[in-house]
């Protein structure tokens, strides 16, 4: 299209040596949805950068409504018309959903301050405006849970998306699309264009009319979406055919032993469960948002304490303080946090720094620590989870959201546990990277360690999962063997009904 809102004509962007984009170009039609598809590190984040006004490119043009359009600020871009909610949240945790909602311009004058009611109700406003109103203006962003704050960074895009809204992984901690597709919907019915990125191609058909693959920061093809199957856009993002997917693994370990058993345990919202999780065992764990399953894999990890029951590691009581003390019990729990960035990574440390951490004296030398020798500490672990080498001496702010989340479960094998609690391991990141993801899982319990994982997508527990459990209400109301796993029983179990089709009660 050729008259399209927004036209993107041969950007670039290198940061050093690094070119994040080459010659990118697409446009966008008033009204349409427009995926923007690639394997993470395909440049769509920059791409989404430049065009939010957080970076400038070195070199290619833009125009909106055909006039010359480069924002130095993302305020600069909100005056244009065309704003972003970001994959990697940008509000401020300790000021409220109303400041959040308003920034930078919280008062309406520079000369005197708006009081405090004045502009909560301006927020609450906004909040009733696109179907928040469950949220309140007052309400700390710290205190708010992941969905809850990826309803407010959208909300805050929406409300500034007076031309063009772009939308990065949108759905990545949301349980139901459903609030943000209607948005969408009433944005578009305006003539609104949405830039709309996400790995889940179920999603995407739904959504978009239309999409652009890029891949190594190349636009690929521009596609209409009824035109072409899974197979043909995953081949397009990463070069090849999709790899046949293995799901015939189940446990061939002869008399597994138990390595972590929880009895009668309460931690939060999580109520009296019980479990057992074997050696080769993946053991899946499903449940709508708030259910519970964050504070279990917290007390399991060492991060909370429990305020009721046990937990026990080869078969002996524990008190797990600290996720380092997890780290030492028995065979060792390391444990994988939902949000990388805010919990699980030193941003201004390299991947190899990140990954090597737990074996730092295997790096250090007369008490320094050198970066060659934390480069082959880290290369190992790193090759399982299938991170590049030439991504170790990156700063891990500068990578990609999938490879972060690569050092993150690399870090996680170089501690040497045995058992890996893992939350949501491979939200937020493109087919092949899951796929490395779903390989290092196999192995890691195919040489006899031990995986509790919980998801938020359906299918990658059908396809992981050796057995699942299913928690409601804070409890595990049901426990299915790997023959009855399926999306159906799942989301049944999920909703607090059994499924004839075999949710089991658990115990």
């Amino acid at each position: 299209m050729d008259s399209g809102i927004l036209q993107v004509a041969m950007l670039s962007k290198n940061f050093g040596a690094t070119v994040a984009l080459n010659a990118v170009s697409l446009s966008l039609a008033p009204g349409e949805v427009h995926a923007v598809l690639g394997e993470n590190g395909a440049g769509k984040s920059t791409l989404v950068k430049i065009l939010s006004g957080v970076d400038t490119q070195n070199s290619g043009n833009m125009l909106l409504n055909g006039a010359p359009y480069g924002p130095r600020s993302i305020m600069d871009a909100r005056k244009s018309g065309v704003a972003a909610a970001f994959q990697e949240l940008s509000l401020i945790p300790y000021q409220s959903v109303g400041e959040n909602l308003l920034l930078p311009a919280v008062s309406r004058t520079s000369f005197w301050p708006e009081g405090r009611a004045s502009f909560l109700d301006r927020a609450a406003k906004i909040l009733a405006a696109w179907e928040v109103s469950d949220i309140a203006p007052d309400a700390l962003v710290v205190d708010l849970s992941l969905a809850e704050r990826q309803r407010i960074e959208i909300t805050r895009a929406l409300s500034y998306a007076s031309k063009i809204l772009i939308l990065d992984e949108p759905t990545a901690a949301l349980p139901d699309p459903a609030w943000l597709f209607e948005q969408i919907r009433r944005l578009t019915d305006k003539g609104v264009a949405v830039m709309y990125i996400s790995h889940r191609l179920g999603e995407v058909r739904e959504i978009c009319q239309r999409a652009t693959v890029l891949r190594n920061g190349t636009t690929i093809k521009t596609v209409d979406l009824k035109g072409v199957n899974d197979d043909e856009i995953f081949s397009m993002m990463v070069g090849r055919s999709a790899d046949p997917v293995d799901q015939a693994y189940a446990v061939d370990i002869k008399n597994p032993k138990i390595r972590l058993q929880a009895r009668n345990l309460s931690a939060g919202k999580a109520l009296s469960i019980d479990l057992e999780l074997r050696a080769g065992e993946i053991v899946g764990l499903a449940g709508l948002e708030g259910q519970g399953q964050q504070d279990l894999f917290r007390a399991l990890g060492g991060i909370i304490k429990p305020t009721g029951g046990g937990i026990f590691v080869d078969g002996i009581p524990v008190s797990l303080g600290s996720p380092q003390k997890a780290l030492k019990t028995g065979g060792g729990i390391a444990f994988v946090p939902e949000e990388r960035k805010t919990e699980g990574m030193f941003e201004n440390l390299t991947a190899a720094s990140n990954i090597a951490l737990p074996m730092i004296f295997k790096a250090s030398k007369a008490g320094l620590v050198y970066a060659k020798s934390e480069v082959e500490v880290a290369s190992g672990v790193a090759a399982e989870v299938g991170l590049a080498t030439r991504y170790l001496d990156y700063n891990v702010e500068n990578l990609s959201g999938g490879n972060q989340q690569k050092v993150l479960l690399a870090r996680a094998l170089m501690t040497g546990a045995k058992c890996l609690v893992l939350f949501d391991p491979a939200r937020g990141v493109d087919v092949g990277t899951k796929q490395s993801i779903y390989a290092m899982m196999r192995n890691f319990a195919k040489d006899g360690g031990s995986i509790l994982f919980y998801s938020s997508e359906l299918p990658e527990l059908v396809e992981l999962s050796t057995r699942c459990l299913v928690m409601y209400g804070g409890e595990i109301v049901a426990e299915m063997p790997r023959e009855e796993i399926s999306e159906e029983t799942l989301l049944v179990a999920a909703h607090g009904h059994k499924s004839e089709a075999g949710a089991r009660l658990a115990g």
